[in-house]
Formats: C-alpha cells, sequence, structure tokens
C-alpha cells in the first residue's frame, strides 16, 4: 500500500474528522450530503484504497464487485454493518470495520427518554400547546403513564442494552430482557435484570419494551401483529435498533386499535419515511434516526475509523473488524 493510502468517504462528516483524515490520508471527501446512488458507490468505490461508507450506503455484492484491486478496507463509519455485504468483502480479501462501543451510551440515553416521553405524551402535549388548545390545568387532562414500577422488556441485552438497564434501574423499572444468550450471573445481578429465554413470554409482561438486537433474517419483524397483539394495553415499544425489526403497519393498527398505549421510535422500515399509517397516531413519537446524534459521538465515531485505517497501514488488524459468520482472522491477510 502507498505510504498515503487514497481514501474515499461517502458522506459529509464532521469538520473535525474530516480534516484529520485529509492530514492523515489522501482523501476524497464528500462535497454534499445527500447520499450517494448505487452507481455512484460503484464508481467511488473503484479508486480507492479505503472506502469509508455510512448506514445510509447499501454495500452489496454489485457494489463490491467493482472495487478497487487495491481496495484493503471498508471502514463503516457507525456500528451497524447489515447495509454491507460483509461476506463477499470477505471472500474478495476485504476486510469490514465499524465503530462499536462509542454510541453505546448517546444511543442509550435516546431510548430512555424515548420510553420517558412517549408514556409520559411529552410531544403530544407540546403539539396540543402549540396548537392553541390548552385551556389549563384540568384532573383528568393528558393522563399518561407512571414510569416508576413499571417493567421494561430489552430485546438485546449487548452494549446498548445494558446501557438501558443502567438508566431504567435508577428510574424504579423493573428490568427484564431477552437475548440469544443469557449474560453472566455477575452483570445480571449489577443491573437487576431477569432473563427470559421466550420473547412471547417477556412480552406478555412487560409496560414497555424496547428493541436492541441486530438488523437478521431471524430478526426480520420479530415485532409483527401476533406478538403485539400479546402485549399489555397500557404498554410502549421502543426502537432504536433497526427498522425493519418491526412490521411498522402492524404496528400502527395496534395502537390505533388500543391494542397497546404507544411507540417511540428513531429508525424504520423504509428510512427515512415512516409507515404513513404512523404519522398521525399522537401517541407515537417519531425521531429522525438520532440516536447516535451527538457532537462527541460522531467525533469519537471518525477517531475511530481513523484507527481502524491506521491499523490496516501499518499491516496489523483491524480492532473493529467485522467478519461473515463462521469466518477466521487468519483467512484474509
Amino acid at each position: 500500500m502507498k505510504s498515503k493510502p487514497k481514501v474515499v468517504v461517502t458522506r459529509r462528516l464532521p469538520q473535525e474528522v474530516e480534516a484529520r483524515m485529509s492530514d492523515m490520508f489522501e482523501t476524497v471527501l464528500r462535497s454534499d450530503d445527500t447520499p450517494m446512488t448505487q452507481n455512484e458507490l460503484a464508481a467511488a468505490i473503484a479508486d480507492c484504497d479505503i472506502f469509508v461508507p455510512t448506514v445510509t450506503d447499501r454495500i452489496d455484492a454489485d457494489v463490491i464487485a467493482k472495487a478497487s484491486p487495491h481496495l484493503r478496507l471498508i471502514a463503516n463509519f457507525g456500528a451497524g454493518t447489515d447495509h454491507i455485504d460483509v461476506a463477499c468483502a470477505h471472500a474478495k480479501g476485504i476486510s469490514v470495520s465499524n465503530t462499536p462501543g462509542v454510541l453505546t451510551e448517546d444511543t442509550a440515553d435516546l431510548a430512555m427518554a424515548l420510553i420517558l416521553a412517549v408514556s409520559r405524551r411529552l410531544v403530544e402535549g407540546d403539539r396540543h400547546l402549540r396548537a392553541g388548545d390548552f385551556k389549563g390545568w384540568a384532573p383528568t387532562h393528558m393522563l399518561g403513564h407512571r414510569v416508576r414500577g413499571g417493567k421494561l422488556g430489552i430485546i438485546g441485552m449487548g452494549r446498548i442494552g445494558q446501557a438501558l438497564a443502567r438508566r431504567a434501574h435508577a428510574f424504579g423499572l423493573d428490568v427484564h430482557y431477552h437475548n440469544r444468550r443469557r449474560i453472566p450471573k455477575a452483570i445480571e445481578d449489577e443491573l437487576g435484570a431477569t432473563w427470559h429465554e421466550n420473547l412471547d413470554a417477556m412480552l406478555s409482561d412487560m409496560n414497555f419494551v424496547s428493541i436492541h438486537c441486530p438488523s437478521t433474517p431471524d430478526t426480520h419483524h420479530m415485532i409483527n401483529a401476533e406478538r403485539i397483539a400479546i402485549m399489555r394495553p397500557d404498554s410502549y415499544i421502543v426502537n432504536t435498533a433497526r427498522g425493519e425489526i418491526i412490521d411498522e403497519a402492524a404496528l400502527a393498527a395496534a395502537i390505533r386499535n388500543g391494542t397497546i398505549s404507544g411507540a417511540g421510535l428513531d429508525v424504520y422500515e423504509a428510512e427515512p419515511k415512516p409507515h404513513p399509517d404512523l404519522l398521525d397516531l399522537p401517541n407515537v413519537i417519531l425521531a429522525p434516526h438520532i440516536g447516535s446524534a451527538t457532537h462527541q459521538s460522531r467525533r469519537e465515531m471518525g477517531e475511530v475509523v481513523l484507527i481502524n485505517i491506521r491499523a490496516m497501514m501499518d499491516h496489523h488488524a483491524c480492532p473493529n473488524r467485522v467478519l461473515p459468520p463462521g469466518a477466521s482472522f487468519q483467512t484474509v491477510s
């Protein structure tokens, strides 16, 4: 590899990240912040040593097929890599890295904020007041549901799920979780968390359900009409993970008919557009995918991208390398 590899970035990054990247590498930055088309992605990946995409870019087999023979690393700006065909990249000897960890606390903050806001109808109340409909305090006006003493079911007890559990415990919530594997008892004890092997059994008894698992074929529409139907009528769903995990049409129908009380969503099946049936529901909060949207988190994500690129340049393993299932770190140089 050249002493200064050519790095192509697909979206605008924080200014300080772009500046450091330009100092360290031969960097091609995006002039505007619109997502690249598939043809633009294919052209960009064909002329670089390092490719830096984001969650808005679909790096599929067709795009990877156009990759430069010098491409060594797809350094994703973000933690999730379901938009990248990691197996295809691995087969071509191209490493993939991500930025886990740095967005944990901010995403957990947003999940907790959505739990509080949707159950206490904060956004609905704000709209009510701004529209001039607030006529003064009344005993039965804008009644929501108490958080303290409620049961929170966390789907996916990784970094973010555990960070949310710590916040939830401070608010007096009884924490439960469903995970592919039970976490160590010491962590369960620290979090005061109860494991449920059966997801349906957990869902039927929760006041709040917060989703923190990855998007995979197994989790696609994991929350569907049948599962929503077994939930409590005073329950809420929060999703800061991936939109495809929830059947949004089924969710909207369930909220409209009172099967559950509401939802707080930060991600969507057909992002950037939520399902149209969600738009006119007052007890649904729709956030514009801002789970990691803090100045600190985005700067730190950029730093992790730089660390992964630097490791590749120095012929070291990327500290945040992502492998397809069953692959070995030793199979790619």
